[in-house]
């Protein structure tokens, strides 16, 4: 354009013609029976106006008149800050890293806000092709940064894809923050689509019995103070996933006073630890325990609560059972001592207490034998005790116990610990190192034959598993790695928090590869080798999520358990034939529905269509080391790869 002279704001004229146009096509279109009717009601000048009602010829007239010209519509082409400017404003206060999402309609108006508003930029976007997955990366996410994440779907129709995602949320305690669009005004969906995929009632009704809290804000005020109540509900123990509404109209409308509107300030709500009292009565069943046994569920939540669970083992010099992440599994204590001998047993957020104390019996009468011997005392720090839900029930039988706190465990550590130390004498204290010296001794000769079976099968063909997992460790031992999913359990040695990610059971196959991807994308900036081992039945449900992460630049290895079968059912199938002395014949062909055959997946070629690095399918065990070499080297160059290696089933 020329200097001089003046500039046209297309916005504002697009806003002025519109407006405009609405007025002279309203001035035209005034039927002259309205006209009529309208001086008929106007009152003469000093009386008071006289209301009556319309009579049924007036009503006939005024239909007929509507019918024969109706009203223009104003029509509005540009907004002016948008309430989904304000939610991103809202979003951001929060401190999400990322936001992850399958992209549909009824968001439309937040996504928009997010890139072009927001910036791209805390939170940045993540496509995916799948909302499952989607729910899952965010899960992987929080697994390996401590840090929710923020997924955003659609209801009804792409709720129901992230219902068996957020049903991991729910079983493994991670508070991913869920956002729903829905159209929930009937006068603003668009006939068709808008009726039958994108809008429902009560969307939070399809997921409100595995989340911990919904809402569905109906103003922006509304909306601001629920996302942060949200965020703090979430991340309050037991942690969980929670659920908010984005109406779209509130999220395509303009914010009619921006000056009203107010953020409210996020104050977490600190872990509660135990009960004083409580504390120091187990403090001293532990001290004077002859054999007592730690039995740790999801413990720590980073490398504090680590270094607070070994210090509360050594303290004792107590075997650590479980622990996850929350335990090195190296450790002189880890992974020893037996129930069966236990005089005191305590378990520390442990869901599966009932089934760590007794043996059940999985036959056709069924039935459960408790392992304890009489008289050991047995004590439960649990936070899942202060929140439980009744339809979905993940945390095994009723335990009967001596002593029940209901705490967070980590937040309660210090104050078991102190108290411990303070009832250990000088002689009590020689006892303890005793059992100690004699529990290191056990487990290195555990360790010793863990290494020594893996010669067993060493070069059969289809690959061992120990094979494969040793073979991987060798290789990576002396980078910064981390297990994103299944790794080597004590062949590969998880001296740091960050080394692996709990594995969440929902019951359900397909969440491993996406929370693999998750995993990875929080290990990122850090730079570390990601390594994951990986499914093949769990690979084939969302294949898809790959595309994300060549997409998105996210490092990662993947070795292929290829055993193309659902193994699992393949034995439970066996078990059935066993029980009703039928053979196993036809149950170790392959049952159908158990097997992955004919034809065979190839996983590598799978992996090159979604851009990532593959090779496979090997089955010569010896091929499998330079395959890895190769990969690893593709992966420290920022790219995806997939090593399809044909597996034992076990």
């Amino acid at each position: 354009m020329a200097k001089g002279k003046s500039r046209v704001d297309r916005r504002g004229f697009l806003k002025g013609a519109a407006a405009g146009a609405a007025a002279g096509a309203a001035a035209m279109v005034t039927p002259p029976a309205m006209a009529a009717i309208d001086a008929a009601a106007q009152p003469d000048a000093g009386q008071r106006p006289v209301v009556s009602p319309m009579t049924p010829e007036q009503g006939a007239r005024l239909q007929a008149a509507e019918r024969e010209a109706p009203a223009a519509e104003p029509q509005t082409f540009t907004v002016e800050d948008a309430g989904s400017d304000f939610m991103v404003d809202v979003f951001k206060t929060l401190g999400f890293d990322y936001v992850i999402a399958n992209p549909a309609s009824s968001p439309r108006g937040l996504q928009e806000s997010f890139v072009t508003y927001g910036g791209n930029k805390s939170p940045e976007w993540l496509t995916c092709c799948h909302e499952e997955a989607a729910v899952n990366i965010a899960n992987g996410y929080y697994l390996a940064s401590g840090k929710p994440a923020l997924m955003v779907t659609f209801a009804p129709a792409g709720l129901q894809h992230a219902m068996m995602g957020i049903f991991d949320s729910y079983c493994g305690h991670i508070p991913t923050y869920i956002v729903c669009g829905d159209y929930l005004d009937a006068n603003e969906r668009r006939p068709g689509t808008d009726w039958a995929g994108h809008s429902v009632l009560d969307p939070a009704a399809l997921v409100r019995d595995s989340v911990k809290w919904d809402d569905t804000p109906v103003s922006l005020q509304h909306f601001a103070e629920s996302a942060v109540r949200a965020y703090k509900m979430a991340m309050t123990e037991p942690r969980g996933p929670v659920f908010l509404v984005a109406d779209a109209t509130l999220q395509e409308s303009p914010v009619p006073n921006r000056k009203a509107l107010h953020i409210p300030k996020l104050t977490l709500t600190r872990p509660p630890a135990g009960d004083s009292g409580a504390v120091a009565e187990a403090a001293k069943m532990l001290v004077a325990a002859e054999n007592p046994v730690i039995l740790a569920g999801d413990v720590a939540h980073d490398e504090e609560g680590m270094r607070l669970l070994v210090e509360l083992a050594e303290t004792l010099q107590a075997p650590v059972q479980g622990g996850g992440r929350g335990m090195p599994n190296r450790h002189p204590l880890s992974g020893g001592g037996n129930v069966r001998n236990a005089d005191v047993i305590i378990g520390l957020n442990e869901v599966r207490f009932y089934g760590l104390l007794h043996r059940f019996k999985d036959q056709q009468v069924r039935g459960a034998t408790l392992l304890t011997r009489p008289g050991a005392k047995v004590i439960s720090i649990s936070s899942f005790d202060l929140y439980m839900k009744g339809n979905y029930q993940n945390v095994d039988r009723y335990t009967e116990v001596d002593l029940a706190i209901a705490a967070d465990p980590q937040a309660t550590l210090p104050a078991l610990i102190e108290a411990c130390k303070k009832l250990i004498t000088t002689e009590r204290r020689s006892a303890l190192d005793e059992r100690g010296k004699r529990l290191a001794a056990a487990s290195a000769q555990t360790l010793e034959r863990i290494h020594a079976d893996c010669v067993n099968g060493w070069d059969s063909s289809p690959i061992s598993l120990e094979r494969l997992a040793l073979e991987t460790w060798d290789v990576i031992k002396h980078k910064d790695w981390a297990a994103v999913g299944a790794g080597g359990g004590r062949l590969w040695n998880n001296d740091k928090f960050y080394r692996t990610q709990e594995r969440v059971v929902g019951g359900g196959v397909g969440g491993d590869l996406p929370m693999a991807i998750g995993g990875a994308l929080a290990h990122k900036k850090d730079g570390r080798l990601c390594v994951a081992l990986q499914n093949d039945g769990d690979m084939l449900y969302v294949p898809s999520a790959l595309w994300t992460a060549t997409h998105h630049r996210i490092p990662l290895l993947l070795i292929m358990r290829n055993n193309r079968a659902y193994h699992q059912e393949v034995m439970h199938l066996q078990r059935m034939s066993t029980r009703r002395q039928r053979g196993i014949d036809t149950a170790g062909a392959g049952f159908p529905g158990t097997t992955i055959l004919d034809p065979n997946v190839d996983f590598g070629q799978l992996a090159r269509s979604m851009g990532a690095y593959g090779e496979g399918p090997i089955e010569n065990p010896k091929d499998f080391r330079p395959a890895l070499l190769r990969a690893i080297e593709r992966v420290e160059k920022g790219e995806v790869a997939v090593i399809d290696t044909v597996t034992q089933p076990r």
